[in-house]
């Protein structure tokens, strides 16, 4: 397995949990996301994006790194081009790290990638360190889960047959109602198994 860290923009937490689900993994930055990475101590083997957001100091500090270098005027984002990078070097696993803070349409638009990637199967989350995601299509085991910390699922469209195991209120073959607070709020017992038959979400757990 070739697992790959995206380097997103956003806040994170420095978590010992985070680092250790870095160990081993090559590195990408997308633009600003790069300032994670003295933070991790990670160094990328390329960054990738416009640049736009990017401040002069960094630019300075890791000048040593290649740079993948886009126009502005671009039909992606440069989270999204860090990942197609990936992919196209090998990646079977991914962490997207950052993300999840800041400006609501690109948060939605990183939700929006699990889901996509999820539906082909790729193994891939994303954290903040304080926050984790994933996007269900099918199935998905989070083996790791702490016991009481909370789970929300939050449909991206109707969801048909889902089902949730391994928290303190389970579900079996339900059908979800896409603007719904209903599975929201969960909390985790151990290992939470979900399933769907049609439809897709995303899933958010608070680890700490």
């Amino acid at each position: 397995m070739s697992k790959f860290a995206i380097l997103l923009g956003g806040p994170i937490t420095p978590t010992p949990r985070l680092k250790r689900q870095l160990d081993g993994a090559r590195v990408i930055a997308a633009d600003s996301g790069i300032a994670h990475a003295a933070t991790l101590k990670l160094v990328p083997e390329i960054w990738v994006g416009d640049f736009d957001s990017s401040p002069k100091q960094l630019v300075d500090h890791w000048h040593n790194v290649p740079r993948q270098q886009h126009p502005a005027e671009k039909d992606a984002s440069d989270g999204e081009l860090a990942i197609s990078e990936a992919l196209r070097r090998g990646a079977t696993s991914l962490i997207l790290v950052g993300g999840m803070g800041g400006q609501l349409d690109h948060v939605l638009a990183h939700a929006g990638f699990l889901v996509a990637l999820a539906k082909r199967d790729i193994d891939v989350f994303m954290t903040s360190g304080s926050e984790e995601a994933w996007g269900l299509a099918h199935k998905l085991e989070i083996n790791d889960a702490n016991n009481g910390q909370r789970i929300s699922v939050l449909p991206f469209t109707d969801l048909v047959g889902f089902t949730i195991s391994g928290v303190k209120w389970p579900l079996a073959g339900r059908n979800v109602k896409l603007g719904t607070a209903y599975t929201l709020a969960n909390v985790a017992t151990g290992p939470v198994k979900l399933s769907l038959t049609a439809g897709s979400a995303v899933v958010v757990t608070y680890p700490d």
